[in-house]
Protein backbone atom coordinates (compact mmCIF):
# COMPACT_ATOMS: atom_id res chain seq x y z
CA UNK A 1 0.00 0.00 0.00
CA UNK A 2 1.09 3.57 -0.65
CA UNK A 3 1.81 5.56 2.50
CA UNK A 4 -0.55 8.40 3.34
CA UNK A 5 0.74 11.65 1.90
CA UNK A 6 3.15 9.97 -0.49
CA UNK A 7 3.38 11.44 -3.96
CA UNK A 8 2.04 9.34 -6.79
CA UNK A 9 4.76 8.67 -9.38
CA UNK A 10 4.14 10.58 -12.61
CA UNK A 11 3.82 8.60 -15.86
CA UNK A 12 3.96 10.02 -19.38
CA UNK A 13 2.45 7.84 -22.14
CA UNK A 14 3.45 7.96 -25.83
CA UNK A 15 1.41 5.80 -28.22
CA UNK A 16 -0.19 6.65 -31.56
CA UNK A 17 -3.16 4.31 -31.10
CA UNK A 18 -5.87 6.22 -29.16
CA UNK A 19 -7.55 3.06 -27.83
CA UNK A 20 -4.26 1.59 -26.62
CA UNK A 21 -3.27 4.90 -25.06
CA UNK A 22 -6.63 5.22 -23.31
CA UNK A 23 -6.29 1.70 -21.98
CA UNK A 24 -2.83 2.44 -20.60
CA UNK A 25 -4.06 5.61 -18.94
CA UNK A 26 -6.97 3.81 -17.30
CA UNK A 27 -4.72 0.99 -16.11
CA UNK A 28 -2.21 3.36 -14.57
CA UNK A 29 -4.78 5.68 -12.98
CA UNK A 30 -6.27 2.73 -11.08
CA UNK A 31 -3.01 2.29 -9.18
CA UNK A 32 -2.68 4.18 -5.87
CA UNK A 33 1.02 4.93 -6.42
CA UNK A 34 0.89 5.94 -10.11
CA UNK A 35 -0.63 8.84 -12.01
CA UNK A 36 -0.61 9.89 -15.68
CA UNK A 37 0.81 13.39 -16.08
CA UNK A 38 0.60 13.59 -19.87
CA UNK A 39 0.03 11.84 -23.19
CA UNK A 40 1.34 12.12 -26.74
CA UNK A 41 0.58 10.43 -30.05
CA UNK A 42 3.88 11.09 -31.81
CA UNK A 43 7.45 12.26 -31.35
CA UNK A 44 6.65 15.93 -32.02
CA UNK A 45 3.85 16.01 -29.42
CA UNK A 46 6.03 14.15 -26.94
CA UNK A 47 8.94 16.58 -27.29
CA UNK A 48 6.65 19.57 -26.78
CA UNK A 49 4.90 18.04 -23.77
CA UNK A 50 8.09 16.84 -22.07
CA UNK A 51 9.34 20.42 -22.08
CA UNK A 52 6.36 21.34 -19.87
CA UNK A 53 5.86 18.36 -17.54
CA UNK A 54 8.19 16.46 -15.23
CA UNK A 55 7.37 12.76 -15.35
CA UNK A 56 9.08 10.04 -13.33
CA UNK A 57 8.88 7.60 -16.26
CA UNK A 58 7.95 7.54 -19.96
CA UNK A 59 6.08 4.59 -21.43
CA UNK A 60 6.90 4.67 -25.13
CA UNK A 61 5.48 2.79 -28.11
CA UNK A 62 8.30 1.74 -30.46
CA UNK A 63 6.40 2.40 -33.72
CA UNK A 64 4.95 5.88 -34.03
CA UNK A 65 3.28 7.49 -37.02
CA UNK A 66 5.94 10.14 -37.61
CA UNK A 67 9.07 8.24 -36.59
CA UNK A 68 9.96 5.49 -34.17
CA UNK A 69 10.71 5.18 -30.50
CA UNK A 70 14.46 4.88 -31.01
CA UNK A 71 14.69 8.52 -32.06
CA UNK A 72 12.74 9.67 -29.00
CA UNK A 73 14.81 7.50 -26.66
CA UNK A 74 17.97 9.17 -27.96
CA UNK A 75 16.34 12.59 -27.61
CA UNK A 76 15.26 11.91 -24.03
CA UNK A 77 18.72 10.65 -23.13
CA UNK A 78 20.33 13.81 -24.48
CA UNK A 79 17.92 16.23 -22.77
CA UNK A 80 16.66 14.38 -19.68
CA UNK A 81 19.49 12.06 -18.76
CA UNK A 82 17.88 10.61 -15.63
CA UNK A 83 14.35 10.13 -17.03
CA UNK A 84 13.57 6.38 -17.26
CA UNK A 85 12.00 5.04 -20.46
CA UNK A 86 10.02 1.80 -20.73
CA UNK A 87 9.46 0.60 -24.30
CA UNK A 88 6.05 -0.95 -24.97
CA UNK A 89 6.02 -2.64 -28.37
CA UNK A 90 4.28 -5.09 -30.67
CA UNK A 91 7.62 -5.86 -32.32
CA UNK A 92 9.70 -8.96 -31.68
CA UNK A 93 11.66 -8.33 -28.51
CA UNK A 94 14.46 -10.67 -29.60
CA UNK A 95 15.34 -8.15 -32.34
CA UNK A 96 14.66 -4.82 -30.68
CA UNK A 97 15.12 -5.13 -26.92
CA UNK A 98 18.93 -5.12 -26.80
CA UNK A 99 19.13 -2.32 -29.35
CA UNK A 100 16.75 -0.11 -27.37
CA UNK A 101 18.52 -0.82 -24.09
CA UNK A 102 21.83 0.07 -25.74
CA UNK A 103 20.27 3.32 -26.96
CA UNK A 104 19.29 4.25 -23.40
CA UNK A 105 15.91 2.65 -22.67
CA UNK A 106 15.45 1.12 -19.21
CA UNK A 107 13.07 -1.65 -20.14
CA UNK A 108 11.25 -3.41 -22.96
CA UNK A 109 7.90 -5.18 -22.73
CA UNK A 110 5.64 -6.61 -25.42
CA UNK A 111 2.11 -5.26 -25.84
CA UNK A 112 0.86 -8.83 -25.60
CA UNK A 113 2.04 -9.00 -21.98
CA UNK A 114 -0.56 -9.10 -19.21
CA UNK A 115 -1.56 -5.84 -17.57
CA UNK A 116 -0.12 -6.85 -14.22
CA UNK A 117 3.22 -7.59 -15.88
CA UNK A 118 3.27 -4.10 -17.37
CA UNK A 119 2.82 -2.67 -13.88
CA UNK A 120 5.66 -4.86 -12.65
CA UNK A 121 7.84 -3.46 -15.44
CA UNK A 122 6.86 0.15 -14.63
CA UNK A 123 7.67 -0.23 -10.94
CA UNK A 124 10.95 -2.03 -11.61
CA UNK A 125 12.12 0.74 -13.92
CA UNK A 126 10.93 3.40 -11.45
CA UNK A 127 13.00 1.71 -8.73
CA UNK A 128 16.12 2.05 -10.85
CA UNK A 129 16.14 -1.42 -12.36
CA UNK A 130 16.07 -2.80 -15.89
CA UNK A 131 13.09 -4.77 -17.17
CA UNK A 132 13.17 -7.38 -19.94
CA UNK A 133 11.38 -10.69 -20.27
CA UNK A 134 13.08 -13.87 -19.02
CA UNK A 135 13.57 -14.88 -22.66
CA UNK A 136 15.44 -11.70 -23.55
CA UNK A 137 17.42 -11.76 -20.32
CA UNK A 138 18.61 -15.29 -21.05
CA UNK A 139 19.46 -14.34 -24.63
CA UNK A 140 21.51 -11.34 -23.48
CA UNK A 141 23.44 -13.48 -21.00
CA UNK A 142 24.12 -16.01 -23.74
CA UNK A 143 25.38 -13.29 -26.07
CA UNK A 144 27.83 -12.06 -23.46
CA UNK A 145 28.91 -15.62 -22.72
CA UNK A 146 29.71 -16.39 -26.36
CA UNK A 147 31.29 -13.01 -27.17
CA UNK A 148 34.10 -13.50 -29.60
CA UNK A 149 32.53 -16.47 -31.34
CA UNK A 150 31.55 -16.37 -35.00
CA UNK A 151 29.11 -13.75 -36.25
CA UNK A 152 25.40 -14.42 -35.80
CA UNK A 153 23.79 -16.42 -38.57
CA UNK A 154 20.83 -14.01 -38.65
CA UNK A 155 21.60 -11.35 -41.28
CA UNK A 156 19.38 -8.85 -39.43
CA UNK A 157 22.01 -8.77 -36.67
CA UNK A 158 24.46 -7.29 -39.18
CA UNK A 159 22.35 -4.16 -39.59
CA UNK A 160 23.08 -1.02 -37.61
CA UNK A 161 20.29 0.57 -35.60
CA UNK A 162 19.75 3.15 -38.34
CA UNK A 163 19.64 0.48 -41.04
CA UNK A 164 17.11 -1.48 -39.00
CA UNK A 165 14.99 1.67 -38.74
CA UNK A 166 15.11 2.11 -42.52
CA UNK A 167 14.25 -1.55 -43.12
CA UNK A 168 11.33 -1.25 -40.71
CA UNK A 169 9.96 1.80 -42.52
CA UNK A 170 10.38 0.15 -45.93
CA UNK A 171 8.39 -2.78 -44.57
CA UNK A 172 5.67 -0.37 -43.46
CA UNK A 173 5.34 0.82 -47.07
CA UNK A 174 7.15 4.15 -46.71
CA UNK A 175 8.84 5.71 -49.74
CA UNK A 176 12.45 6.90 -49.66
CA UNK A 177 11.25 10.50 -49.33
CA UNK A 178 8.88 9.59 -46.47
CA UNK A 179 11.65 7.70 -44.68
CA UNK A 180 13.97 10.68 -45.07
CA UNK A 181 11.31 13.00 -43.65
CA UNK A 182 10.54 10.64 -40.75
CA UNK A 183 14.19 10.32 -39.75
CA UNK A 184 15.15 13.93 -40.56
CA UNK A 185 17.75 12.75 -43.06
CA UNK A 186 18.39 13.49 -46.72
CA UNK A 187 17.07 11.29 -49.52
CA UNK A 188 20.69 10.65 -50.53
CA UNK A 189 21.49 9.34 -47.04
CA UNK A 190 18.50 7.00 -47.10
CA UNK A 191 19.55 5.71 -50.50
CA UNK A 192 23.00 4.98 -49.06
CA UNK A 193 21.39 3.08 -46.19
CA UNK A 194 19.29 1.09 -48.65
CA UNK A 195 22.41 0.11 -50.60
CA UNK A 196 24.20 -1.04 -47.43
CA UNK A 197 21.12 -2.99 -46.31
CA UNK A 198 20.97 -4.78 -49.66
CA UNK A 199 24.64 -5.68 -49.42
CA UNK A 200 24.38 -6.98 -45.85
CA UNK A 201 21.26 -9.01 -46.67
CA UNK A 202 22.70 -10.32 -49.95
CA UNK A 203 19.97 -8.68 -52.03
CA UNK A 204 20.63 -7.27 -55.48
CA UNK A 205 17.59 -5.24 -56.54
CA UNK A 206 15.27 -2.65 -55.02
CA UNK A 207 12.17 -4.88 -55.47
CA UNK A 208 13.98 -7.67 -53.60
CA UNK A 209 14.69 -5.28 -50.76
CA UNK A 210 11.07 -4.13 -50.60
CA UNK A 211 9.78 -7.72 -50.65
CA UNK A 212 12.22 -8.77 -47.93
CA UNK A 213 11.28 -5.74 -45.80
CA UNK A 214 7.53 -6.35 -46.16
CA UNK A 215 7.87 -10.06 -45.32
CA UNK A 216 10.20 -9.36 -42.42
CA UNK A 217 8.05 -6.59 -40.96
CA UNK A 218 4.91 -8.72 -41.25
CA UNK A 219 6.63 -11.62 -39.54
CA UNK A 220 7.90 -9.55 -36.60
CA UNK A 221 4.99 -7.19 -35.98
Amino acid sequence: MIEAGSRRRQVFVVDDHPIVRQGLVQLIEQEPDLEVCGEAADVKEARMALAKVTPDIVILDLSLRDSDGLELVKDIRSKYDQLPVLILSMHDESIYAERLLSAGANGYIMKQAAADQLLVAVRRVLSGGIYVSEKVGASMIERFAVAGRSQSADPIDRLSNRELQVLNLIGRGKTTREIADNLNLSVKTIESHRQRIKKKLNLTTAPQLVQFAVNWYGGHA
